[in-house]
């Protein structure tokens, strides 16, 4: 198995690598590695110049907009926008209910969403978490009830991300609560402009509002908003999911941090301690093990495999490296990172910073990364599919 780069895959590396110095915008690349806040408009204009150069979609067959690329040059591509301080894309829309649009929705349904994510007209969120249902996902209780031509939606969702932003939702509903729990459940696309809808902000513990509870009242959805059959929501559950998880160890994130860990301990005189030495050594060195498999399973995929438990391999070691890195991060800065300021966080701080330009974002960095081993699927969840698929326990 060659996990080495090909002509062809190096020079699709200096395509890249080419487009992110002349197009990405260096204010939003610098907010990025400081640890910064970026607004919804930053977002959506790294969409529209990724869209521009028909990179945006990348996941999506080259009919309805996509790169058709292979997952190598997917892996290229993600790295080097982290390498180069790109945000990451907001999933919700290209990456995440748009392939099941492709796999499961009528041609009406893809004529109408498909353009409107591409151009960034419509900015989705994630109805699928509720309060009772997280990692049980099928156990939700959102009812939709069928009135004619439209379902009545009512009950509650949570652990929105960037819900306050979005003006769709796709929610897993169900509609038949009779039937056993996997196989009574619908999948929806929900405008935020309908009457009943009402979003409220969750703060979370670094102070950020990233995440919402949104409630449903009454709420009409007409049957057309359906996406597959009746009941048979899950089915599209299962295959978004796939594609939540795609990526999910974070390799090019991870090694942009850890090259900022090391910038910031040689500018704070931290370099010749031994104990903080070693303990970069020791994150390189998982990094570098983890990011090897991961070319292996992409080298698998590649020639036609499917990955099956090392994705959950993957998305367990890779987020306890990126929390790894941001609790060495805080250290290096040391009482300089708490309290930050929030001010500095914002875009439009202007002012001398309080220590340097990179000590304001570590502690939010630090507490807001402690949710990597919960969302997509908790680290025990996790552990618990590779228990049954490669232990046999």
């Amino acid at each position: 198995m060659d996990i080495n780069y090909t002509a062809e895959e190096l020079a699709f590396r200096d395509q890249v690598r080419a487009f992110l110095r002349a197009e990405l915008p260096a204010d939003i690349a610098e907010r990025v590695r400081l640890g910064k806040h970026l607004g919804k408009e930053d977002h959506l204009r790294w969409q529209r110049i990724l869209n521009a150069r028909g990179w945006y979609a990348a996941n999506w067959p080259v009919e309805f907009g996509g790169t058709g690329w292979s997952v190598v040059q997917k892996h290229i591509f993600e790295e080097e926008c982290a390498a180069f301080g790109a945000p990451r894309l907001i999933s919700f829309g290209v990456n995440m209910v748009a392939p099941v649009i492709i796999r499961f929705g009528t041609p009406e349904q893809k004529a109408r969403y498909l353009p409107r994510i591409l151009d960034g007209r419509d900015w989705w969120c994630q109805g699928y978490s509720e309060p009772g249902a997280g990692s049980d996902l099928a156990s939700l209780k959102t009812r939709a009830v069928r009135d004619g031509d439209h379902y009545i939606v009512n009950g509650q969702k949570t652990w929105t991300t960037l819900g306050q932003h979005a003006n769709m939702i796709f929610c897993l509903v169900r509609t038949d609560p009779a039937a056993q729990q996997q196989r009574g459940i619908s999948f929806l696309l929900i405008d935020m402009s309908t009457p009943g809808i009402g979003v409220r902000p969750i703060i979370t513990l670094d102070g950020e509002h990233e995440v919402n509870e949104v409630f449903f009242d009454n709420v009409r959805v007409p049957v057309a908003n359906r996406v597959g059959e009746e009941n048979q929501g899950w089915t599209c559950a299962k295959y978004l999911l796939t594609h939540e998880r795609t990526g999910q160890a974070g390799i090019g994130q991870s090694k942009a941090a850890l090259a900022h860990l090391k910038q910031v301990a040689a500018r704070e005189g931290r370099l010749d301690d031994p104990l903080l030495r070693a303990q970069i050594a020791e994150v390189e060195m998982q990094l570098m093990a983890i990011e090897v498999s991961t070319l292996r399973i992409l080298a698998a995929a590649q020639a036609g495999g499917v990955p099956g438990a090392e994705s959950s391999i993957l998305k367990i070691k890779g987020s306890e490296i990126r929390q790894a890195i941001s609790h060495l991060l805080r250290k290096v800065v040391g009482p300089y990172a708490l309290p930050f300021l929030e001010d500095e966080l914002s875009p439009e701080f202007a002012c001398e910073p309080l220590h340097a330009d990179y000590s304001a974002g570590p502690a939010s960095q630090y507490f807001n990364l402690r949710k990597l081993s919960i969302y997509g699927g908790s680290n025990e969840i996790q552990k618990n599919i590779v228990s049954k698929m490669i232990l046999d326990l």
